[in-house]
């Protein structure tokens, strides 16, 4: 993997778990501050304090977070989301039982001066009378059978505590799904930058072999210059291509080792016109994404018993370049396919390097070829 994809996953890991850290703490403050905040409400902050490090809050604490964590870690992944949606309703239901029969919070509040009341009936006598024991008045019967005592709150933040659960579970969840399909498309993408340039590195080489060749069979003193700009190229397209950007100077040499190449084997009927404006400075630009341009101009401009004239302009700006190529079409074969294949592919990889930063406009008007590229840097 290379190194800034590394790093880009590494930094969205680092991300992803201190959410849930960060989410986990949250949670928890708010959960159990609560009870402390009404204690302190009723009965003062020296009250509160006390509570706060007695045995019925250690019990209240170890009750919910051993809820919360049993709930994340086995109940919700290995029940819910294995679809055995009966046994995992029934478990909470069984949870919930047993959380009203302990009564956390009812036992932490007995600890104030005026515990709540329970929920139960209880008659009161009026007024100026003194409460004795004895048969309840006439029309009025007692209840048959005590309700079942209920711990409200309790059950309330038993509630809240798998509500919290189920939100910090399936945000991770959907957090993990999101940058795996992050990676994934990062990876193909990756691979099919890796398809497409080599497919436009071997076209660019055997029509610079092909020049050489030439030049050898003739005996040309130019050989030993040409092997050596091709091998600068060679250096440039094996060890410098690898990244997905390279210092726009290293592709201008690149292209003017191209052009002196080019040159070698055409005659004084061609004219080619090569020019750079601007400063490169430190702008950065997609490897070998002008060559497939200026192998169609040679390729298709250049004519042994007409004049031609080819013309290259590459213009930079602070944050834009604009690369210009012309050319007068002399031949259309078959052949042309391997050609529109190299541009295609440079369109391609415009898409995935440039998104919405790239303009091409390319024109076929009376004979002649011209092809527009602006980059925003």
């Amino acid at each position: 993997m290379p190194e800034f994809h590394r790093y880009i996953y590494l930094s969205q890991m680092f991300r992803l778990k201190s959410s849930v850290v960060i989410a986990h703490i949250t949670g928890w403050l708010i959960c159990l501050g609560l009870p402390l905040l009404f204690i302190s409400g009723q009965t003062g902050d020296r009250k509160a304090l006390s509570i706060l490090f007695s045995t019925d809050y250690l019990v209240f604490l170890v009750t919910y977070v051993a809820l919360f964590y049993f709930h994340t870690t086995f109940l919700f992944p290995r029940l819910y989301f294995r679809k055995q949606y009966v046994l995992y309703f029934l478990s909470v239901f069984l949870l919930l039982i047993m959380v009203n029969y302990m009564r956390p919070y009812d036992h932490l509040f007995s600890k104030l001066p005026h515990p709540p009341r329970e929920m139960r009936w209880h008659p009161q006598p009026p007024p100026g009378e003194n409460h004795l024991p004895g048969p309840p008045p006439e029309g009025m019967q007692p209840p048959h059978t005590p309700p079942v005592r209920i711990d409200i709150v309790s059950d309330f933040l038993f509630l809240l505590t798998i509500a919290l659960s189920i939100a910090i579970e399936t945000t991770h969840r959907w957090r993990q799904t999101e940058k795996r399909a992050l990676y994934a498309e990062t990876r193909k993408t990756q691979a099919e930058l890796s398809f497409l340039k080599a497919q436009i590195n071997p076209h660019f080489l055997f029509n610079t072999l092909n020049n050489i060749y030439s030049l050898a069979i003739t005996h040309s003193d130019n050989t030993a210059m040409s092997i050596m700009k091709l091998s600068n190229m060679l250096r440039y397209v094996t060890e410098d291509t690898r990244d997905d950007y390279v210092l726009l100077e290293s592709e201008i040499d690149c292209l003017r080792d191209y052009i002196d190449l080019q040159k070698l084997r055409l005659t004084t009927k061609t004219k080619v016109n090569f020019a750079v404006t601007g400063s490169p400075g430190i702008k950065c630009i997609a490897p070998l994404v002008l060559l497939p341009f200026l192998e169609n101009a040679f390729k298709y401009g250049v004519s042994n018993h007409e004049p031609s004239e080819i013309t290259i302009l590459l213009q930079t700006t602070e944050n834009r370049i604009h690369f210009y190529c012309s050319n007068k079409l002399f031949r259309i074969s078959p052949d042309t396919s391997r050609t529109g294949i190299g541009i295609s592919n440079t369109r391609q990889r415009l898409d995935h390097l440039y998104p919405d930063k790239y303009e091409l406009q390319i024109s076929e008007d009376n004979g002649a070829y011209a092809i527009s590229l602006q980059l925003q840097v």
